[in-house]
């Protein structure tokens, strides 16, 4: 069944190829852009491969901004069934050396805008008392802590541990909760992100004992992952749990190697977290309440 859908970070490449992956297979998708010209040049790239694509501006640091473009899309299509939460940035470097106003700039791309856009879309999933939150996160927050990554790997985390949150929150609701994984990426991948401001730390951390820490990390990461996971490969698993009847959507998708061993690790985290969840009386939020009708 043709659902309406949000998706966040569409300017990034596993943004735009979910956003084909699911025009394609004959949902209605309203795709964020900050400006016009962002929005014209998403449309431009994306135009051909479906009629359900939508660009709507919206900002996701903008409170007003967002609740007017969802009340849009609801008027447009009388409710709103999945959003997706892809919006993201990397950034790569000594933890030190990035300034504390880095890391709120990092956590309010990662983290802010997902509640942002929770805040103004759950209102009426909930009134609905179906819908779909898909969260894409990355195998850093749970895996083996890697030198250099940790600014962004703490992003993440954050985000995971709030997916979990709102997953047993919302489930006597009817919403359903899915985090993606994407496995570790390639070095290339942080060769091209953000780097620290200080730039005079970043000098000491590259002179001192740990010289060799940033060409040791991104060789082994080399080794382990030769290459970024494939965009469109991530866009169609990410379909295939749009597609997934009510009930039978996992709680989270690791996808690729884990040669991180985060799905490993999550593997024991959430049989923990259900274990626990049964012990104090709340084991029916493991599954989704069935009260409205996809």
């Amino acid at each position: 069944m043709s659902k309406v859908i949000v998706v966040t970070g569409a300017a990034n490449s596993i943004g735009r190829s979910t956003c084909r992956e699911l025009v394609q297979a004959g949902h209605t998708v309203y795709v964020s852009a900050r400006d016009a010209a962002t929005a014209k040049d998403i449309g431009a790239d994306l135009h051909d491969h479906g009629t359900g694509l939508c660009v709507i501006e919206f900002d996701l640091s903008s409170e007003s901004s967002l609740n007017s473009a969802i009340e849009t899309i609801i008027a447009e299509n009388g409710g709103l069934d999945v959003v997706v939460h892809n919006a993201g940035q990397v950034v790569y470097g000594p933890t030190e050396a990035f300034t504390p106003q880095q890391l709120a700039g990092l956590y309010e791309t990662n983290v802010l805008s997902a509640q942002r856009l929770n805040r103004a879309a759950l209102p009426q999933l909930r009134k609905q008392g179906q819908g779909q939150l898909i969260w894409i996160t990355s195998s850093s927050a749970r895996g083996g802590a890697v030198p250099f990554q940790g600014v962004y790997a703490s992003s993440k985390a954050a985000l995971d541990a709030l997916a979990l949150c709102y997953a047993g929150e919302l489930a006597r609701w009817g919403i359903e909760t899915t985090i993606v994984v994407p496995s570790a990426l390639g070095p290339g991948h942080y060769v091209r992100t953000g780097r620290p401001a200080d730039t005079m730390r970043a000098e000491e951390y590259a002179d001192g004992p740990t010289a060799d820490v940033s060409e040791t990390t991104l060789a082994g990461l080399a080794e382990l992952s030769p290459r970024d996971p494939a965009p469109q490969d991530v866009a169609r698993a990410i379909t295939d749990v749009v597609n997934m009847p009510f009930g039978q959507r996992p709680l989270r998708v690791h996808f690729g190697p884990d040669d991180d061993g985060a799905a490993a690790v999550d593997a024991v985290a959430d049989g923990k977290r259900a274990e626990l969840l049964h012990r104090i009386g709340l084991a029916d939020i493991l599954k989704p309440a069935v009260i409205g009708v996809e």
